[in-house]
């Protein structure tokens, strides 16, 4: 056992596991039927017996194949190296990892920082992923295959995006031990502003079954400004635990909708 695992049971105030989780949901407002958008963090939920098996099994068994699971699986390794950041490539290397970075694969591209629950979602058989390179989700259940079927390259959270589908549906965003700078759907109310700015980016893709470096143009996101729309919404934001962690559950549309219209109001400071 590593030393980080055994401080999340020393730090974890009661015994938890699969039917703490089931409870716990319940007592959230979540029912079988219901189609939800998780984003979490697995270790500010305590000690769980099972880890994020157990809570996806939780999930799973508490919305049942009658409503949907999703959570943004995002791949950004796969992406103009130019931006790279944390760290950096040397510049010589841009064009060589343009010319071999292996193309996006919904099986085999690994999601990057989006934890391990949604790492064990990943892997369950009947999960769904959406075919963008960078901002994929992965969905289980009921509209897992429709919502996913579809994703532009330059419209991976608008319109023609699973957000766009998600839109015209009834769905709970679920925040495990994050904040609303993590509410990916947020970015469906980015891309719907008139006067939105991109960027050129990349990705390897497979196009009639060849790998190519395919260019794009990418909306600009700032999910830093996220938390000051929520401070202004006064729509009904739901508060309790699943494990250990604070989590937030809020109606996805009306939460978007304000979303779409406060940075109507409140653009983007110029730089």
């Amino acid at each position: 056992m590593s030393m980080h695992e055994l401080n999340r049971i020393l730090n974890t105030k009661e015994f938890q596991s699969k039917d703490t989780l089931k409870k716990q949901l319940t007592e959230l407002g979540i029912y079988a039927g219901d189609h939800i958008m998780v984003h979490s963090s697995l270790s500010s939920m305590g000690w769980i017996a099972g880890g994020p098996q157990a809570v996806v099994e939780a999930l799973l068994e508490t919305v049942t194949e009658t409503g949907t699971i999703v959570m943004p699986a995002q791949s950004a390794d796969n992406s103009d190296p130019s931006y790279w950041m944390l760290p950096p490539v040397p510049k010589e290397w841009h064009q060589p990892i343009r010319d071999h970075f292996p193309a996006y694969d919904p099986h085999l591209s690994p999601l990057r920082e989006m934890g391990k629950i949604a790492e064990c979602l990943h892997r369950h058989p009947h999960t769904v992923r959406s075919p963008h390179p960078a901002h994929s989700f992965i969905a289980w259940g009921k509209n897992a295959a429709e919502w996913m079927k579809d994703q532009p390259l330059e419209d991976s959270f608008g319109e023609g995006s699973p957000l766009g589908k998600m839109m015209k549906a009834e769905v709970k965003i679920v925040l495990i031990g994050t904040g609303f700078d993590s509410c990916t759907p947020l970015h469906y109310a980015e891309f719907m502003q008139k006067d939105r700015k991109t960027l050129p980016q990349g990705a390897a893709v497979m196009i009639d079954g060849k790998r190519v470096w395919q260019p794009y143009d990418c909306v600009e996101m700032d999910s830093d400004r996220f938390p000051e729309i929520v401070q202004d919404f006064d729509g009904e934001i739901f508060e309790g635990k699943l494990g250990m962690a604070k989590t937030l559950v809020v109606e996805m549309r009306p939460l978007v909708e304000f979303g779409i219209l406060w940075l109507k109001i409140h653009p983007a400071p110029e730089e």
